[in-house]
């Protein structure tokens, strides 16, 4: 069976990526319009995530601490292999279509809490770039969704940390959400001395009916799909070497985080800005 629905899903991002008129049809059915920017004003309930941002800050700080110990993205997502290969774009991840990244959500309680919040969310993750990476130009295959991209700790100058998406460069903020279609050619350059992270999500696009069930059915596909089920694999081995070098004794408030510290290997390779 996972054999038909994974060639299902090939077929349906070939589909997307090689038949214009259907991305465009996605478009003219969706209730927040076929551009490549999106204002928060369109997603209400994202607006509790930037409110919200110094917490989920506060709770991103002790992961930094150990972020040499975090997968790369193609470590999790194989496919990801095409725009990154080294080990300069860490994932810290909460959530991946139906999978919850149990103890990386305990680790951050709050957080987890806001994002229980968000409707349709599919994916959710810190993503991190270290110094002077660069992401190059690319494109997302599914339409159905909308990226998010919640700014937690963004370098200076500003100017040097920037993502163009379509023909237009713009700059993440501190506690400010930035909102597109990953569909529309990105490409992500961090050309400062510090880290950028920020909160990155994937949420389900609001469609107009019949196009809003052609939408939930896709995602259940994606979700039953190999290519999630073999990142779910990859994390959950990451996650037993993680804890077995830098256990996390739990939190009997649930207020924060707890990594036991002692067990952080020291390194002085790593710029904060």
């Amino acid at each position: 069976m996972s054999w038909l629905i994974n060639k299902i899903v090939k077929n349906l991002e070939n589909l997307f990526v090689k038949t214009a008129w259907l991305e465009d049809l996605v478009g003219q059915y969706s209730f927040v319009g076929n551009t490549p920017f999106f204002e928060i004003e369109q997603f209400p309930s994202l607006k509790v995530l930037e409110s919200n941002w110094k917490t989920i800050r506060q709770e991103l700080d002790p992961i930094l601490e150990i972020v040499e110990h975090l997968p790369n993205y193609q470590d999790i997502s194989k496919r990801q292999g095409n725009i990154t290969n080294d080990e300069h774009w860490k994932t810290y991840w909460f959530y991946a279509y139906g999978y919850q990244a149990r103890k990386n959500c305990e680790r951050c309680p709050q957080t987890t809490r806001l994002l229980e919040k968000v409707p349709g969310l599919k994916a959710a993750f810190f993503s991190i770039l270290s110094p002077h990476k660069h992401i190059p130009k690319h494109r997302g295959k599914h339409k159905g969704v909308i990226r998010y991209h919640l700014g937690l700790m963004i370098p200076e100058p500003k100017e040097d940390c920037w993502i163009k998406i379509a023909d237009k460069t713009t700059y993440w903020e501190e506690g400010k959400s930035l909102i597109f279609d990953d569909t529309f050619y990105h490409e992500v350059q961090n050309n400062t001395d510090g880290y950028r992270v920020v909160l990155f999500l994937d949420i389900a696009r609001p469609l107009r009916f019949p196009l809003s069930l052609v939408n939930w059915l896709a995602n259940k596909l994606i979700a039953a799909s190999p290519i999630v089920q073999e990142a779910k694999v990859n994390h959950e081995q990451w996650e037993q070497k993680f804890e077995a070098t830098i256990p996390y004794t739990g939190d009997s408030n649930g207020t924060g985080n707890n990594i036991k510290r002692s067990n952080i290997p020291t390194s002085n390779s790593r710029s904060r800005n």
